[in-house]
């Protein structure tokens, strides 16, 4: 709203400064400072509110170190990261921006299903929370409808590389790109041909039959990475600033592979994909990590209040939405490695549970406890230190997947 207002000030009465928010950068800047303060001054408030109501968090006793101190913590906090998000987007973004649309819906879409989970746990006095079917179900309508805007709206588009001979000049730059064009191609990590087509998976077609049918594989895989992600993110937030701090960093890289996929010039020099208007997904991105970050303030050990499903599954599922949308989502079993280390240790303990209990009369277990870092506490160490060793491997996770960039 502020970009509107400020580009009609500049553009009729000429106020010095006001050109200032044609920058992506400062309005990125901007946006970051604004949802960081609404974060830690509107945190407390809401932190407040929620002791006050009793609305704490009922912890099972798993009899792991410092676990029962944390009963009556409370809970819902992700809906301080939404409002921290959510304003600054509205404030700095180009809100006809297909890309802000639905980011902001995906927001609202999976706030609401955290919300509810929270709700039944809370007030229904229910600790299974929303049936699993249901947050499946909230959660395939959410990649239904992603899917569908980024393959049908005609402003989803991408620009790709052609000869030298057919190159554009801009400025000092000769930048090879077509004109823009619809396309499901997405970027693979560590190939130097590097652009995947979901269309090549229907490897037994012919061309026309993978044009024809090529968005129904694409529909699919973004149901699956929404779903894998949201879930593998619910799944870290056991211990206090685990999954606010992973997400800072991921949410972090993502911004960097946005803003070089919406620049003609960098895009031309990493040889990926350019992706038109995606310049505004940097002003969303930097919402968001001002809010994981004012989050965090309260979310570090030991916690004033827990995020619940109200947040964890937002931040997951809107970190699968980003990298989607920028054509990154191929890179997220690197980038989101601490989720997904979260997720398989809870699959590889459950399924060795059932065979070893159907083949030998008893289940055995693989770790001590899963998700991994409850193992880790198992095994005396403290939770803080489990945390900062997770973030640093969380770094370099991520140095790693920006590095694949030129690792071609």
């Amino acid at each position: 709203m502020l970009y509107y207002l400020f580009d009609f000030l500049d553009k009729q009465f000429n106020i010095p400064g006001s050109g200032m928010f044609q920058y992506t950068s400062f309005r990125a800047g901007m946006a970051v400072l604004t949802a960081l303060l609404i974060a830690l001054f509107f945190g407390k408030k809401i932190i407040n509110y929620l002791r006050r109501e009793q609305l704490g968090e009922t912890v099972r006793d798993l009899g792991l170190e410092g676990q029962k101190e944390k009963s009556g913590t409370p809970t819902m906090g992700g809906i301080i990261i939404i409002l921290a998000t959510i304003i600054p987007t509205l404030l700095f973004a180009k809100l006809e921006n297909i890309y802000i649309i639905i980011l902001l819906v995906s927001t609202l879409w999976l706030g609401a299903i955290g919300f509810l989970d929270d709700y039944i746990k809370v007030f229904r006095k229910n600790k299974k929370g929303l049936a699993g079917k249901f947050k499946v179900l909230g959660q395939l309508g959410l990649g239904l409808f992603v899917g569908t805007m980024i393959y049908f709206s005609p402003d989803v588009t991408v620009k790709h590389q052609v000869p030298v001979e057919q190159a554009q000049v801009m400025g000092q730059n000769i930048v090879k790109f077509s004109d823009e064009e619809k396309s499901l191609d997405t970027t693979v990590p560590f190939l130097k041909n590097n652009e995947f087509n979901y269309g090549q998976l229907l490897f037994w077609m012919d061309e026309s039959g993978k044009l024809k049918y090529e968005w129904i594989v694409f529909l699919i895989a973004v149901i699956f990475i929404i779903t894998a992600v949201s879930n593998g993110a619910n799944l870290t937030d056991g211990i206090d600033g685990l999954a606010a701090g992973s997400s800072v960093i991921i949410v972090a890289a993502l911004a960097l592979f946005a803003f070089v996929s919406g620049n003609i010039i960098f895009s031309d020099y990493l040889n990926i994909v350019f992706i038109p208007r995606t310049e505004e997904v940097v002003i969303f991105c930097t919402a968001f990590i001002g809010g994981l970050i004012g989050f965090l303030w309260y979310n570090t050990y030991p916690a004033q209040v827990f995020m619940g499903d109200t947040g964890s599954l937002t931040i997951g599922g809107l970190i699968a939405v980003i990298a989607i949308i920028i054509r990154k989502e191929l890179m997220l079993p690197v980038l989101c490695g601490i989720f997904f280390a979260e997720s398989l240790s809870v699959m590889l303990q459950v399924s060795y549970f059932k065979y070893t209990k159907r083949k030998f009369g008893e289940g055995r277990r693989i770790f001590l406890m899963s998700p991994l870092h409850h193992h880790f506490q198992k095994e005396g160490f403290h939770e803080s230190k489990i945390v900062n060793r997770m973030l640093i491997v969380g770094f370099i996770l991520a140095v790693v997947t920006i590095i694949t960039l030129k690792m071609r």
